[in-house]
């Protein structure tokens, strides 16, 4: 009995010891793993990297590095000095005198139904790229600083609406091939934040002037948000060109009238503006929508 009580023991002891059985693969699979690990080891030494295995995170696309706002303003001040040199060392000069530009003021001002001209002016010019501040200019020169300022801000509001009901009534297909990308951009932050957004694109003009009018209609942007925004958003550009053109006007009376302090307190102010208002956009575009 106790011989056979001792056998069982030492049995059971064998099998407790025994390593456990191995699957028939296994001898493959670690003889595929050293093999990886050694082509690893090659392909370091050759220089080659390999690639993590593509992951939800790792397979969004990186955003590109947005270029400063500094870039633009640097932009539009060699823009206004080579403008500044063309009229001043070309035959610019001898063609826009300030006779010449006082009577196209006056001729415009005696027009019949000016006011209505100069609206429209601004909807056709909108469609067309044509700077708009440049209208504004003229426009202030020809009717004085208060109807100048009045008739360019409803020129601008009418300009802006009918861009925004041409982006509703038009299919939303033909919006998306006009606009390509900017479409989902601007028409993401027009369905989450509609006013700030027109408000933010209007002081800093991130996307071409009538483009962002489509994508406020075709994504159905409350009107009111939409022509709020582009009211106050426009508002500081408009009054800093009028007082340019105010100024302008004096110029062309008599350079001496020019005051150059009120002229740089309107850039600074500006300038100012426009950086804040476009680190706020900037953030808005990073947060996740």
């Amino acid at each position: 009995m106790r011989g056979g009580v001792h056998r069982l023991r030492r049995r059971r002891g064998r099998n407790e010891a025994a390593p456990p059985a191995r699957p028939a693969g296994h001898q493959t699979a670690s003889g595929q793993d050293g093999a990886r690990r050694r082509a690893l080891r090659w392909l370091e030494r050759i220089g080659t990297r390999i690639e993590p295995p593509m992951t939800a995170d790792t397979a969004r696309p990186k955003k590109r590095p947005r270029k400063p706002a500094w870039g633009k303003l640097v932009a539009a001040a060699v823009v206004i000095a080579a403008l500044t040199a063309a009229w001043r060392y070309t035959p610019l000069a001898d063609y826009l005198t300030a006779q010449r530009i006082g009577a196209w003021a006056r001729y415009v001002r005696e027009m019949q139904l000016a006011p209505l001209w100069t609206v429209i002016a601004y909807v056709v010019t909108s469609y067309l790229m044509f700077p708009r501040p440049l209208l504004t200019l003229f426009t202030v020169i020809a009717f004085g600083p208060w109807l100048g300022f009045t008739y360019s801000m409803l020129g601008i509001m009418v300009a802006a609406l009918s861009r925004y009901y041409v982006g509703r009534l038009l299919p939303p297909d033909f919006i998306r091939k006009l606009m390509g990308d900017k479409m989902d951009r601007i028409g993401d932050r027009l369905r989450d934040h509609g006013f700030l957004t027109v408000f933010a694109i209007r002081v800093v003009p991130v996307a071409p002037f009538p483009v962002e009018g489509f994508a406020a209609g075709a994504k159905r942007l409350r009107v009111w948000d939409y022509s709020l925004g582009t009211f106050l958003g426009m508002l500081p550009g408009v009054l800093a060109t009028t007082i340019f053109g105010r100024e302008i006007e004096r110029a062309l009376n008599d350079p001496s009238q020019i005051n150059y302090w009120v002229l740089g307190g309107v850039v600074l102010a500006l300038i100012l503006v426009t950086v804040l208002v476009g680190r706020w956009l900037n953030k808005l575009q990073a947060a996740p929508a």
